[in-house]
């Protein structure tokens, strides 16, 4: 058994090590290799951008941003008012035609005399609101004169003798009619 312990064969197995130069360098390269990479795209996407940026930014530009893509309207504000057989074609035909669930058919004066003689008022109520089995103006979008046209058409092909409301007249047409007959 031999004590005897060689320096030269340890060394051999042991890592040389590093100098603190060579170390320092590859830390640098390390560190310093991706920096330069990011720092250069950063500069070469702003050189890239400044033009766009000034381009987009011109009055030309925003105005086309922000511009109104559609519009909403609501209803048919311009739209001619129905006349009561057209109300009636449209609305009222699917029940009074047939007399469907209690609903007078059109045209019989039996069936439309009793509500005849309660007046084209409470009529009107129960054509606007609603009355039975028939909901608001028949479930229809119509403007309050035209069913009220509509009822006067059917009540009045039974033997009623109403008179056709008239449509109301709208406000901006009315201001200059009156305008121009006080300038006279």
């Amino acid at each position: 058994m031999s004590d005897h312990h060689h320096t030269a064969d340890h060394d051999a197995h042991a890592v040389p090590g590093a100098s603190k130069k060579k170390q320092i360098t590859t830390a640098l390269v390390l560190l310093g290799v991706p920096l330069l990479v990011i720092g250069s795209l950063v500069a070469y996407y702003k050189s890239q951008s400044v033009g766009h940026v000034a381009a987009s930014m011109s009055e030309e530009a925003v105005t086309g941003r922000i511009q109104k893509v559609g519009t909403l309207q609501l209803g048919e504000s311009k739209r001619e008012p129905k006349t009561g057989e057209e109300v009636y074609k449209a609305q009222c035909t699917t029940c009074h035609a047939a007399g469907m669930v209690g609903a007078p058919k059109f045209g019989d004066a039996a069936a439309w005399g009793p509500r005849i003689a309660k007046g084209y008022d409470a009529l009107i109520v129960s054509a606007l609101k609603g009355k039975g089995n028939m909901t608001a103006q028949g479930g229809g979008a119509f403007a309050d004169f035209e069913v009220g046209r509509a009822l006067v058409y059917m009540a009045n092909a039974a033997g009623a003798k109403f008179t056709e409301p008239k449509a109301p007249e709208v406000a901006g047409a009315a201001a200059p009619a009156a305008a121009a007959s006080k300038a006279k």
